[in-house]
């Protein structure tokens, strides 16, 4: 059992003479930076997309491993989709930054105003942003109507625009 299982651990003070926040930023690329330089080691950059989630009072966004943990600033999305797996008419399935495979819910998928695509992802708490080769990965399930529509088994889905709300 690590510490961060315990319920008590997020409302911990931080050890003395440190803070919980940090000059941790993800910025719309899914790529870390730390104090203004950018992550280069990319088992840290790897371990940190992992570390990922909210904290369960102020829903900010934190990293932890369990051991200790700190805010940091998203710049747009916490989570990032790197590949798709799988052919149609199956769903796709989503290969996320974090080394996690999830299968993508269609009715989350949207586009942003500059052609972005984005969906839900871990369980509907987080949104993720699908980086370049994920959303050429996307054509092969794309339907030719309009609007844009993503075509799964015989059902044809629209796709909504994003709700920067979310």
């Amino acid at each position: 059992m690590k510490p961060g299982d315990h319920p008590e651990f997020f409302r911990l003070p931080p050890p003395p003479g440190a803070s919980r926040e940090s000059t941790i930023v993800l910025d719309v690329n899914g790529r870390f930076f730390h104090d203004g330089e950018p992550v280069e080691k990319k088992s840290l950059a790897d371990a940190l997309h992992r570390w990922i989630t909210s904290h369960p009072d102020d829903g900010k966004f934190i990293l932890t491993n369990g051991y200790d943990w700190t805010y940091f600033t998203v710049e747009d999305t916490p989570c990032f989709v790197t590949g798709l797996k799988g052919a149609p008419p199956a769903p796709p399935i989503l290969v996320l930054a974090d080394g996690n495979e999830e299968p993508l819910d269609p009715s989350t998928l949207r586009v942003d105003e500059s052609g972005v695509c984005f969906a839900s992802v871990r369980d509907g708490r987080f949104e993720a942003r699908f980086l370049r080769h994920a959303q050429t990965d996307l054509a092969p399930w794309l339907s030719d109507s309009e609007p844009l529509a993503l075509r799964v088994g015989e059902a044809v889905l629209s796709i909504g625009p994003r709700d920067r709300r979310q």
